[in-house]
């Protein structure tokens, strides 16, 4: 089993390769887009934008995602509890203090974001502020540490900016074949690749989102173990799942780019419904129960 140490550099391979997957799937796309319309300059395009994306993503995927989220920065006046909390859980881990934002929102959740521990942030809705005690806000700061102190933020943040623009990079190429074009010399091969090519590029965001989910699973349980030991109360943490899970109502402005952020699922658990494998096959976080009961040392 890996230890958190091989975890956090897992997590760096991780990055680089999605990076690296983007950035040659977007040139490849350009590629056949610009070999169809006979315009190299297509493909010209096509590396500028992914290599920007990848600046981009690295650099400033976490104001991409704030300003996705629409959070804003918290006082220590406003948000005192939230300040104390974070201050102490920091020291104990050995982390610098992240910037700390809220988002007003009733329902319960957090997320952090970042690109390493000297610029991280925390960012926790009003609803779960509201309706926390204490020790159930530490386990969900101890949680977001965690994510913080495991290097996860960096590849859960620079997915969410690269599978957004390779949605709309996908999007852009099917609206530019919609108008059709492309070299007249052989139709059948013309109109055999523009098929597969649509068929590759819806295909490529849902790709990515299941990348997302896949993440995500795995480092929310990572992420419960590793911020039950980070307060040395795994209670206070599954008391804080079971409310967050137990809210039943979605964030109001909840977004499938930034879902497996946050702690808890924000369009709210989908079980006992028909489908459960497929809804277990999209779903961006484990079952609340399931990681309750591992906190707990029940499974």
């Amino acid at each position: 089993m890996a230890t958190l140490y091989q975890e956090r550099s897992n997590n760096v391979w991780r990055t680089v390769l999605l990076m690296s997957f983007f950035l040659v799937l977007v040139i490849a796309i350009g590629y056949a887009f610009s070999w169809y319309y006979g315009a190299p300059e297509i493909l010209y395009v096509a590396v500028g934008f992914a290599l920007i994306m990848n600046f981009w993503s690295y650099w400033f995927s976490d104001k991409t995602v704030l300003a996705l989220t629409g959070a804003r920065p918290a006082t220590r006046e406003e948000f005192f509890d939230l300040y104390t909390v974070t201050e102490n859980l920091t020291i104990t881990a050995g982390l610098p203090m992240p910037k700390l934002y809220v988002l007003d929102d009733p329902a319960p959740n957090a997320f952090a974001t970042g690109r390493d521990e000297k610029h991280a942030v925390v960012c926790a809705t009003t609803g779960l502020l509201s309706m926390m005690t204490r020790s159930e806000l530490e386990g969900v700061i101890g949680h977001e540490l965690s994510h913080i102190k495991n290097r996860d933020i960096l590849i859960m943040t620079v997915a969410v900016v690269l599978a957004g623009f390779l949605a709309i990079v996908s999007d852009m190429f099917v609206r530019m074949s919609l108008f059709g074009g492309g070299n007249s010399d052989n139709g059948r091969a013309n109109i055999l690749f523009m098929v597969l090519g649509l068929v590759a590029i819806i295909l490529a965001p849902i790709a990515a989102q299941l990348i997302q989910m896949a993440i995500s699973r795995r480092r929310e349980y990572l992420a419960d173990a590793s911020g039950a030991l980070l307060t040395r109360y795994p209670e206070g943490l599954a008391s804080a799942l079971q409310k967050i899970g137990s809210y039943g109502q979605p964030m109001q402005h909840a977004s499938h780019a930034t879902a497996h952020l946050f702690i808890g699922d924000p369009f709210g658990e989908k079980e006992g419904k028909t489908g459960q494998w497929i809804n277990g096959l999209f779903a961006t976080h484990p079952p609340v129960e399931e990681r309750i009961k591992r906190l707990l040392g029940q499974s």
